[in-house]
């Protein structure tokens, strides 16, 4: 497929559709197909490769221009976009350079304006980053010059079109199957369970497979800065996403506004997507004030980690003792899962801890499973997740009528 030909072809298309713009997506394909078939210059190709041109003029029109066949290719895990002439992809773990670029910077551009047009969502020079999502659930984040040096800067982070399910994870040896029951349990009589892990963990994949345990009979608030979870098992749902400022400044919506918003809407059990500031002191309310069972997740090394970054997030919107800090988290959250992405790119739990109040004024950890490492073998790490210790707050489960499996 020759640059030059497909950007005189689709422009000579343009100049047709300017007396019929309102074609709806079946006649605009029916009209590309007939101009592609009498395209003198395309008789050379196979039915195979006339079948592709269409498609790609079709996506330069409605969809994402080069970028839709890696939308819709399931292989496809996160699509990164540097600038219009560079973009790689991740596929099976293993990140390559890929050999399209977009014709120029303008439709780069013009693609990341529709994107974040259809969410509500305002990308500029005055406020040049963005989080949006497509219409299929992938997260989206924008940056734009000044900031991104190269270029308009897109990443595209894809989910699959059904939730991974705790059984598929065990499955895949992310945990073991003791573990996952005991998580079952736990999500069952509604202990409050944060998520931490680095980027690419698997969090959002973790928090979805853990939301799947909820019982159907409750009502379920989320919060997200873009909508991305998938809870399909609870009917009574509720999905509420941030929103940025206007050009103006006004107009925000943050995380912490929702949480408070939430708390009026009778919810059983609260959702945060991501815990990146201020709101952390929020969702501690929250969860001390009878919202048992709720979720979330953040960014850290390990779980001790986590708890200092919860401090500083939460020291950062609010000036307390560094004590009553503590004192919240220990006792707002009840159990820590910590993820890793490995150096062979699996993504395993490598940590569940209990919360088991304070000792000395440090919140004390009780490892109830820990990975350890086995070696590799052809490449690919091996280990198990062991069991370290037994649950010390049984309370929950026994008010859930949940039998103790020591």
């Amino acid at each position: 497929m020759t640059e030059e030909l497909f950007i005189e072809l689709r422009a000579s298309i343009r100049s047709g559709l300017d007396m019929t713009s309102t074609l709806t997506d079946a006649q605009l394909m029916d009209y590309i197909e007939r101009r592609v078939l009498g395209e003198s210059g395309l008789h050379g190709l196979t039915a195979s490769e006339k079948r592709k041109w269409v498609r790609r003029l079709y996506d330069s029109f409605r969809g994402l221009d080069v970028l839709q066949p890696l939308v819709d290719d399931r292989s496809v895990t996160e699509i990164m976009i540097n600038s219009h002439e560079e973009i790689f992809i991740e596929r099976d773990g293993e990140v390559q350079q890929f050999d399209v670029r977009f014709e120029s910077r303008e439709k780069l551009e013009d693609i990341i304006q529709n994107i974040v047009s259809t969410v509500n969502r305002v990308v500029n020079d005055s406020s040049p980053i963005v989080d949006a999502r497509l219409p299929n659930g992938s997260r989206v984040n924008i940056v734009l010059p000044p900031v991104a040096l190269k270029g308009p800067t897109m990443t595209i982070r894809k989910f699959p079109e059904q939730p991974v399910t705790m059984e598929q994870l065990v499955e895949w040896g992310s945990l073991s199957k003791e573990a996952a029951v005991l998580l079952q349990n736990l999500v069952k009589g509604k202990y409050n369970i944060f998520i931490s892990g680095g980027t690419g963990s698997g969090k959002t994949t973790f928090l979805n497979a853990l939301s799947q345990y909820i019982p159907p009979d409750e009502r379920v608030i989320t919060i997200e800065d873009s909508a991305e979870l998938q809870i399909a098992t609870v009917p009574n749902l509720v999905s509420l996403e941030t929103r940025n400022a206007n050009t103006e400044g006004k107009g925000e919506i943050s995380v912490r506004d929702l949480i408070r918003t939430s708390l009026r809407m009778r919810p059983n059990r609260i959702v945060v997507g991501e815990v990146r500031g201020s709101e952390a002191l929020d969702m501690l309310q929250a969860m001390n004030t009878g919202h048992d069972g709720s979720l979330s997740t953040g960014h850290a090394n390990s779980s001790r980690d986590m708890i200092s970054r919860l401090e500083t997030m939460v020291l950062g919107g609010a000036e307390l003792p560094i004590q009553v800090v503590r004192q919240q988290i220990s006792s707002a959250i009840d159990i820590f899962v910590h993820l890793s992405r490995l150096r062979d790119r699996s993504r395993k739990v490598v940590e569940i801890a209990e919360v088991c109040g304070l000792r000395e004024g440090e919140v004390v950890l009780n490892p109830l499973y820990v990975f350890h490492e086995d070696g590799e073998h052809e490449g690919r790490i091996q280990g198990r997740l062991a069991k370290r210790g037994c649950l010390m707050n049984h309370d929950k489960l026994l008010m859930a009528g949940i039998a103790l499996d020591q």
